[in-house]
């Protein structure tokens, strides 16, 4: 099976991709129900309506929305779509889609094309199979799609997708989309009001992203070839090759043609859908890549990043490859993320974290940037909680990805900076920092853009103009992690706004108010900042001395969902109620239970099924091989000169023994994990007694795999995974 799928890799040539223009302004944004489809399709009212829903937040009402679903079904019908769908975003972890004809039959055996303002708005769908965390009864199927005017329709073949939300029908969210909408919300009116010290001007923040996804390429018949890679999605067995990254070779080399060819056909139908992929290079990893758009508003760089992927894997099988978005397909080399650069924007075009060249400007900037490290310091917990997932407990802390103690790096210039400010943090401030304040805020220095280097093992940095989460997985939906810094973010501008105000009540200036806060805020998060390599075991020192948490696996990462205060915390900013909170507890500890218990069945077979008869077969022609020997040469001189196979005769017994003793303890352990009723002890159960079996399997088989004869070993080696393009 091996060879016949290497033999079929060899025999690839890329696919010849034909762009549709030779510039990409005269295709981009073509499949997207965009303001240019908008303008020319809907009646001004209509047109408006949806306008004023997408800055405003305002409720479009029912005959607009007729008008509104008529003009897209008219614009849906100049692109050949037949079909309609609500596309959402449930907590299974991927988008999903029920598709409804336009076509409705009518008296006298004709029909028409029918799409209404009621189809356009909301949906039905079956919930009774989407994850629910126990807020419906399994029975109960009930749940509702709800139209996002916000996030834009597209085409994806001949099928118009509408993005919504997902909730059920008691209006709770099922989904990843709805708390984030809250969340944007909370942010923009507490990041408003705190504006409003500065600049009576500015009316809406908006919440900005900019991912960065990083990804494996691996050929379809290599994919099909490895089991544990189709189910689990990584490889739970293969010994390290001599080379692997090292050298460090392909990190923005030249990338292959086949990955090109493929690169540019997805790439292509991406800015079709108004996906702005603007770059493309090879990551550290071998056969590993990243892409990466330009700026968008976060709710629309979400749905863009979800149907992105799912893009991409449509246009691999084309090309006979697989995508692989698990955080750590390949043990030994770079695991894959997906940054989230994060910012926050004004309706007067200011970017709230770019520093500014005034004193007077950098006092808004310094409010918004030393705020975000008071809201990541306060709530680490909640924010590690949010990345949390069984693929990137793999990942942190290894090969270039950040650790699981959450840190904030801000660069050696702006330490200084914040350092220098925390100096007059006494009671009140000098007559020097008052006469300066009262000078247009003179004590303020300039701060340069791009003034410090990127620290590759922080969680959490500051790159320039935005705040940059490292730690986010490959394969995870970034609204979860947005949803909690969005929420974080906005808790503590509204306590920092708190705080200002009762100053002003007592008599203090506004501008001294602010500062004053300001220099409160650094050095109560002070612990939080680390500018260090985040891989020594000198920094985990540290941050116990800091009181900073350094949680190391999910089902304990995810206790801090069941803690009051973060209850508190969503409730007080209307992102999740508590239903909502417990149900995403008990979601993701089940999502947590379902992958180990898919990985431990995976690793069973193929040790059982695949590696050990294997080895036997081998081992068996040794022993021939030395009976044979013995025949030639008489049992004493054969004793010599077979010593070396007896004793890899011996040494594969060892091995092939340990695979099935573990294999056998991993089976009971995961019997005694599945008997527990409560979902949280199964969790635990399942990371310390099942998951650290898998190594241990795993290590007798790599051990094997150097022994077997190559032409027999059935699995495609790491090698071959890697190195075959």
């Amino acid at each position: 099976m091996r060879h016949a799928a290497l033999n079929e890799v060899r025999n690839r040539s890329p696919k010849v991709v034909e762009t549709p223009s030779a510039k990409i302004s005269e295709y981009f944004g073509t499949n997207v129900f965009n303001e240019d489809a908008m303008r020319m399709f809907l009646i001004e009212d209509a047109y408006y309506a949806v306008r004023q829903a997408i800055l405003e937040g305002t409720r479009i009402d029912r005959k607009l929305a007729d008008q509104v679903a008529s003009g897209m079904k008219e614009w849906a019908a100049t692109k050949g779509a037949t079909h309609y769908t609500h596309w959402f975003q449930p907590l299974t972890g991927t988008s999903a889609e029920k598709h409804d004809a336009f076509f409705e039959p009518i008296h006298g055996g004709r029909s028409i094309e029918r799409f209404d303002g009621s189809m356009l708005v909301q949906q039905e769908p079956d919930a009774s199979s989407f994850p629910n965390g126990g807020i419906r009864n399994t029975f109960e199927a009930r749940g509702y799609t709800a139209w996002d005017p916000s996030s834009p329709a597209f085409i994806i073949g001949r099928t118009l997708c509408i993005p919504t939300i997902f909730i059920s029908y008691t209006g709770d969210a099922l989904d990843y989309k709805m708390p984030l909408l809250r969340a944007i919300k909370a942010v923009d009116e507490a990041a408003t009001a705190v504006c409003q010290y500065f600049d009576k001007d500015v009316t809406k923040v908006t919440c900005t992203l900019g991912w960065e996804q990083e990804y494996f390429l691996i050929d379809e018949a290599l994919y099909y070839a490895r089991p544990d890679i189709m189910m689990a999605g990584r490889a739970l067995f293969g010994h390290l090759p001599a080379k692997g990254q090292q050298l460090e070779d392909h990190y923005f080399g030249s990338i292959p043609d086949r990955a090109q060819a493929f690169m540019r056909d997805f790439e292509t139908e991406a800015l079709k859908l108004g996906i702005p992929v603007k770059t493309r290079h090879n990551e550290v990893a071998p056969n590993q890549f990243e892409c990466a758009p330009v700026f968008e508003e976060l709710n629309l760089a979400v749905d863009h990043n979800m149907l992105l992927m799912d893009v991409m894997e449509k246009v691999a099988r084309k090309h006979q490859f697989r995508v692989l978005f698990h955080e750590k397909p390949y043990a030994g080399v770079n695991g894959s993320g997906k940054h989230n650069n994060w910012s926050l924007a004004t309706n007067t075009g200011k970017n709230l974290l770019r520093p500014a060249k005034t004193p007077k400007e950098n006092m808004l900037f310094l409010a918004f940037f030393v705020n975000t490290i008071k809201a990541i310091h306060s709530h680490a917990d909640v924010l590690r909680a949010s990345i949390a997932s069984a693929n990137n407990d793999h990942r942190l802390g290894a090969n270039e990805a950040p650790p699981a103690i959450i840190s904030v790096f801000i660069g050696e210039y702006l330490t200084k900076l914040l350092d220098g400010l925390e100096k007059n943090i006494k009671g009140a401030m000098s007559p020097e920092s008052k006469t300066e304040l009262k000078l247009n805020i003179g004590r303020i220095p300039s701060v340069l853009l791009d003034n410090t280097d990127r620290n590759r093992t922080s969680p959490f940095a500051f790159t320039g103009n935005k705040f940059e989460f490292r730690a986010v997985g490959s394969s995870a939906n970034c609204a979860a992690a947005m949803t909690v810094l969005n929420t974080i973010v906005a808790h503590q501008l509204q306590a920092f706004k708190k705080s200002v105000d009762a100053s002003i009540a007592k008599g203090v200036k506004k501008d001294e108010a602010v500062l004053r806060v300001i220099r409160d805020l650094i050095m109560e998060s002070k612990a939080i900042r680390f500018e260090g390599n985040g891989y020594g075991d000198e920094w985990k020192a540290e941050a116990a001395k800091r009181g900073l948490s350094n949680i190391a696996d999910t089902p304990r990462a995810l206790d801090v969902w069941s803690r009051k205060e973060t209850l508190e915390l969503f409730e007080s900013m209307g992102v999740l109620s508590e239903v909502e909170l417990k149900a995403r507890h008990e979601i993701e500890l089940h999502s947590y239970v379902l992958k180990l218990q898919i990985e431990g069945r995976v690793c069973g077979d193929l040790a059982q099924n695949h590696i050990v008869p294997t080895a036997i077969a081998y081992q068996n022609r040794l022993l021939e091989n030395v009976r044979g020997l013995r025949e030639v040469f008489g049992a004493e001189k054969a004793k010599k000169t077979a010593a070396t196979q007896i004793k890899l005769i011996e040494e594969m017994s060892d091995r092939i023994s340990g695979i099935m003793t573990l294999v056998e303890q991993m089976t009971e352990e995961r019997k005694k994990a599945n008997a527990l009723k409560d979902t949280r002890a199964k969790a635990i159960a399942y990371c310390d007694e099942v998951k650290p079996l898998f190594d241990r399997i795993r290590y007798h088989s790599d051990k094997l795999e150097l022994m077997v004869d190559d032409e027999l070993w059935p699995l495609p080696k790491m090698r071959e995974l890697m190195f075959t393009r």
